[in-house]
């Protein structure tokens, strides 16, 4: 986001929609988990994982490309695919698309520049 943006006067969404938005993911996990010892999409094994997170063609190429550029590890692809499915629940989305993995990525880039 840019500094133009948080100036911006146009309003965001209401803290009630965002609420709304977050009960329905919450839901979403608890209900894909139901039966499990996982409760949310942070937690997932690597096989949960393989069958949660499955996304298409586009998406796994910006993630492959991601990868590469970023030289980023096995547990990075992983933490990548877990907060995309968490992006995609907060878009009521059942399958994981391709804006959801590029703004994980983006936040997985924000997060290496602060810390490195």
């Amino acid at each position: 986001m840019h500094y133009r943006d948080l100036r911006s006067p146009a309003d965001g969404e209401p803290s009630s929609v965002i609420r709304e938005k977050v009960i329905r993911a919450r839901d979403m996990q608890m209900a894909r988990f139901a039966g499990s010892k996982v409760f949310c999409n942070a937690r997932m094994s690597n096989r949960q994982i393989k069958k949660f997170c499955k996304i298409d063609g586009p998406a796994e190429t910006v993630l492959a490309s991601a990868m590469q550029q970023f030289s980023l590890s096995a547990r990075a692809y992983s933490k990548i695919l877990k907060l995309s499915r968490t992006i995609a629940d907060l878009d009521g989305a059942e399958e994981i698309r391709t804006e959801h993995v590029t703004e994980a990525i983006q936040y997985r880039s924000l997060d290496r520049n602060l810390w490195a």
